[in-house]
């Protein structure tokens, strides 16, 4: 076994068993793991990856935008700014029940399309819902699990940085059209949010939840006008700027004073941008140990029929997707994956859109996807709590969708 899949290996058991087992922050694993993986490529080599890593952490814009995100959720937690926009959403959707999670759901597909991006997706519309999920009876589990998931839709439909480097692939390039796919990626993200229904169905049953605005008798018309104003906060880059101008004496009365706020908005900040400080750093660590190589060398020495072949692939796809981001992971293992699928008789389209699919499950495998830290930072959950209902309601199900759409029982355009 080579040193990336090796540290692949030890980086996934270490996180579970600190925060399962052991019950420890998981953060301390995160940060552990980023020291001693470098090591697995020798101890002359070690410092210089360590380094390396750290350094792409700190330039990586992903990270930069999930904090403005985090510390924009801290002040609308703290202001009437969110008030404003819950009277909207309730008023919009509040008499269909599960309306905040079609909200979340709606907004994850609208943001996809444009950003391409699964944890800036899953910061930015659990911002508007976060809250309103857990006022309308989810409980912080259940509503951290579905922004995680539709995370994943910001890699689920096209145009993502995913759909440009699978055209790049030399089993795609100039056998599969650049329409076709982009078409074929935009029906299996409508797949994932079919899928993403059934949940927010059972969730609803479950919970037996009512509608929230049931009893609400001012018109759309006078809660625009009353709280529309509230509406700019839509703006993400200039989001912390306006619910400080909107609201900032507000806030400002939250907290006896700076010491209160530093005390309160230290540990709200710290654990998930330490997380995802480190946990870039290890992903980058695994990639540079040489994880595309590993992964190659363990398939061919597999003898295996198509079919299993196929489900193998696939799943060593969702399973990098954890620590990995979609994008690196497509970098890493998808190139390979897809020449062994094709190379075996698969359709070069189905199973390039599958892979795709697949591998937009950065934002719900556990247990080191950023998505999934920042909607437990938005909804103050534990994150080893989601990790089984993500596998069970998300990962497991779009990996099967993916074979599927593969062999081409589920069709594409």
């Amino acid at each position: 076994m080579g040193p990336g899949l090796l540290a692949l290996i030890v980086f996934i058991v270490l996180i579970i068993v600190w925060a399962v087992v052991l019950k420890r922050n998981i953060v301390e694993a995160a940060l552990i793991s980023m020291i001693i993986l470098p090591f697995f490529g020798g101890m002359d080599a070690g410092p210089g990856l360590l380094l390396g890593s750290v350094k792409y952490a700190l330039n990586y814009e992903v990270l930069y935008a999930s904090l403005a995100f985090i510390v924009m959720s801290f002040l609308l937690q703290h202001s009437h700014v969110l008030d404003g926009m819950l009277h909207i959403f309730t008023r919009l959707f509040g008499r269909l029940k599960g309306g905040p999670a079609y909200v979340n759901t709606g907004i994850s597909a609208v943001l996809g399309c444009m950003s391409g991006g699964n944890t800036p997706n899953a910061a930015t519309s659990g911002a508007f819902t976060a809250e309103w999920l857990l006022r309308s009876g989810w409980t912080r589990e259940q509503a951290a699990t579905l922004i995680a998931a539709n995370g994943g839709l910001g890699a689920g439909f096209p145009p993502c940085a995913g759909l440009f480097i699978v055209l790049g692939f030399p089993t795609v390039a100039g056998i599969v059209g650049e329409g076709e796919l982009y078409i074929a990626l935009f029906v299996t993200g409508l797949y994932q949010v079919i899928w993403r229904i059934v949940y927010i169905q059972y969730v609803v049953h479950r919970n037996h939840l009512q509608p929230t605005a049931s009893g609400s008798t001012e018109t759309i018309g006078e809660v625009m006008s009353k709280y529309g104003i509230n509406l700019l906060v839509w703006l993400p880059t200039l989001m912390i700027c306006i619910i400080l101008i909107l609201d900032g004496k507000n806030i400002i009365k939250q907290f006896s004073g700076w010491e209160d706020f530093v005390e309160k908005f230290i540990p709200h900040i710290a654990n998930v941008g330490g997380l995802l400080f480190f946990i870039f750093a290890a992903s980058n660590t695994i990639t540079n140990l040489g994880l595309a190589d590993d992964v190659v060398a363990v398939l061919d020495q597999m003898n295996l029929s198509p079919i299993i072949t196929l489900i193998v692939v696939y799943v060593v796809v969702a399973v990098v997707a954890g620590p990995l981001s979609s994008t690196a992971t497509l970098t890493a293992v998808g190139v390979v994956g897809h020449a062994v699928l094709v190379g075996v008789g698969f359709d070069p389209l189905t199973t390039a859109a599958a892979l795709l699919m697949i591998s937009s499950t950065e934002g719900a495998s556990p247990p080191a996807s950023g998505a999934l830290f920042v909607a437990c930072g938005l909804t103050e959950c534990d994150p080893p709590k989601i990790y089984l209902p993500l596998i069970g309601w998300f990962v497991a199900p779009i990996v099967v969708m993916g074979c599927l759409v593969a062999v081409g029982i589920l069709p594409v355009p």
